[in-house]
Order: C-alpha cells, then sequence, then structure tokens
C-alpha cells in the first residue's frame, strides 16, 4: 500500500461524506421551496432510482446482482436491511430535516454510532473501554445542549424533531450491522443497490409517488438530481472503494464530514441560524464519535475474529 493509494482513500471517503451532508441540505432547500414535496415522495424517488444505477452498474461491472436471490438466508437478509436499515436512515432524517433542519437533523443522526456500541455491549456482552464511556458522555452533553440551549427545563428544538432524528439515529445502527456479512460476499454495489430498490418499492405501496400532484421547476429537478446521484450514488461507491486503500477504522473518522459539511452549506446557502450551544454542542457529539469509531470497530473486528 503506497501513500498514494491511502491518500485516494481518504479523499474517497471524505467526499463521500461531504456529499452525504450536502444531500440534507439540497432536500431542505426542496421541502423550503415546495410544501407539495413531502419526505416520503422524496425517499421513494431516491431510492428507487439509485437502487436500479447501482444494479445496472454492478451489472456491467460484473457483479452478478441476481446471485443474491440464489441463497434465502442471504435473499432475507438483504430484505431486513432495505426496510430496517434504509428506511429508518434515509425517510427518517428527511422527515427529521423537514420538521427541523439539516444541521441539527444530521447532528442527531450522528449518535448512531453510540447505539452500536449499546447494541454490542446488551448483546454481546462486550463492555464499552474507558474512551467510549468518555465518548459517550460528550455525545450526551452535546445532544443535552442542542436540545435545551442551556435551559434544562425547556426543550429548544421540537419533540418531533428528536423523534425523527433518534429514529434516523438508531437507522444508522440498523445499517451499519445488518448488511455487514453481505458485503464481502457480493459487494457493495448488489447489496446496495437492492436495498435501495426494495425499501423504495416498500415505500411506493404506502403511497405510490405518482399520486402526488407536483409542479416541478427546473431547479428543483436538478435538487433531485442530486440527492439521486451526488446524495445517493456517487457516495455510496466511493465511500465502498475507499475501504480497498484505508482501513475501516480510518474511514469511519471521516464520517465527521457529514455533519460539518451539513452546517457549513446550511448556514451559507440557507441563512440556518446556528446559536454557540448547537456549535459546541455538535461539536462534542462530533469528537465523541471519532474517538468512539476506533473503539467500535475494534469491537466489530474482535467479535468477527471470535465466529470465525
Amino acid at each position: 500500500m503506497t501513500r498514494q493509494h491511502h491518500l485516494r482513500g481518504v479523499l474517497l471517503a471524505s467526499i463521500a461524506c461531504i456529499l452525504w451532508g450536502i444531500s440534507g441540505v439540497a432536500a431542505s432547500t426542496l421541502f423550503i421551496n415546495n410544501s407539495h414535496i413531502t419526505p416520503l415522495w422524496l425517499t421513494q424517488i431516491r431510492m428507487i432510482s439509485a437502487g436500479i444505477i447501482m444494479l445496472i452498474w454492478g451489472q456491467l461491472a460484473g457483479t452478478k446482482p441476481l446471485q443474491i436471490w440464489h441463497d434465502c438466508h442471504d435473499a432475507f437478509q438483504v430484505i431486513c436491511y432495505g426496510l430496517l436499515g434504509l428506511i429508518p436512515v434515509q425517510l427518517c432524517y428527511f422527515e427529521a430535516v423537514k420538521v427541523g433542519n439539516a444541521p441539527i437533523a444530521t447532528i442527531i443522526q450522528f449518535l448512531g454510532p453510540f447505539i452500536i456500541s449499546g447494541y454490542y455491549f446488551l448483546f454481546k456482552h462486550v463492555k464499552p473501554h474507558r474512551a467510549e464511556a468518555i465518548g459517550m458522555l460528550m455525545a450526551f452533553i452535546g445532544t443535552l445542549l442542542i436540545v435545551t440551549h442551556g435551559h434544562l427545563n425547556s426543550l429548544a428544538i421540537s419533540p418531533v424533531v428528536l423523534f425523527w432524528g433518534g429514529l434516523s439515529a438508531v437507522g444508522v445502527a440498523t445499517n451499519t450491522l445488518i448488511p455487514r456479512p453481505l458485503l464481502p460476499k457480493y459487494g457493495a454495489l448488489t447489496v446496495t443497490g437492492w436495498g435501495l430498490l426494495i425499501a423504495g418499492l416498500f415505500l411506493m405501496a404506502l403511497k405510490p409517488a405518482w399520486t402526488v400532484k407536483l409542479s416541478l421547476n427546473p431547479t428543483e429537478w436538478v435538487l433531485i438530481g442530486v440527492i439521486v446521484l451526488l446524495g445517493t450514488v456517487a457516495p455510496f461507491f466511493m465511500f465502498a472503494r475507499s475501504l480497498s486503500d484505508i482501513l475501516p477504522t480510518t474511514a469511519s473518522l471521516l464520517d465527521a464530514f457529514e455533519p460539518l459539511a451539513a452546517t457549513v452549506f446550511s448556514v451559507t446557502f440557507l441563512n440556518v441560524q446556528l446559536t454557540g450551544f448547537d456549535l459546541f454542542g455538535g461539536m462534542l457529539i462530533i469528537l465523541a464519535v471519532m474517538a468512539l469509531s476506533m473503539n467500535v470497530r475494534k469491537m466489530m473486528a474482535y467479535l468477527h475474529r471470535q465466529t470465525d
């Protein structure tokens, strides 16, 4: 592994996380400019379009996307990935963006790694290390500052934002844990493509996108294209590709670029006003996740070795 390979991996992972943050800002812009666009409609369009693109891409790349359906257990797992992993991490996130804003929604969603740590503690009996305990305390304080602005007897953001943001954080955990055994066997394009398509079709069954009467201007179509291509297809592929050049621990540390990108672009283009409590609390959460991510990856690697 050369220095050039490492630099390429870092750049790919960093750009992927920045693009995920930008997609949240693009969605927030759509919700502000067109009240008829709902998180459910946008998530359907995003998932189905990106899923089809990634599966076609995988077929052209020779990954044989249909092979996953030859194994009943793997087929069931990819269905669970779509319904229990991708729907909460995307639909609930967009709901939080709509009722709040992209920076706050992304910061709350960034608590997902702590849910992973809690899962391993409760069900795998792996106790958190000292760094993890300190990280969890920092994240708790950071979240408390964001939701109260220092006034512990009141919430500075509405409970509905916390509800959707909390569900999206749970989605981060399920989105990470469920597909993990499938990725080495089938590749990111196949697993993510089928997960997105399955999730999108399920949401379509709830309320088909074509039943929503929308009048979209060219700018809104461009924003939808940004969300599908730059906010879904490109970052999923780049992040997976980066793992060929850098360690997963290094890639996970770069996840901090997502809330930072969402904050910077929201303040710059949407004139979102953030208080000092928001900024300080968000920084505490980001620092805590950066500290924890190393230990979460170590735990997952350790447990994987134990089951081999």
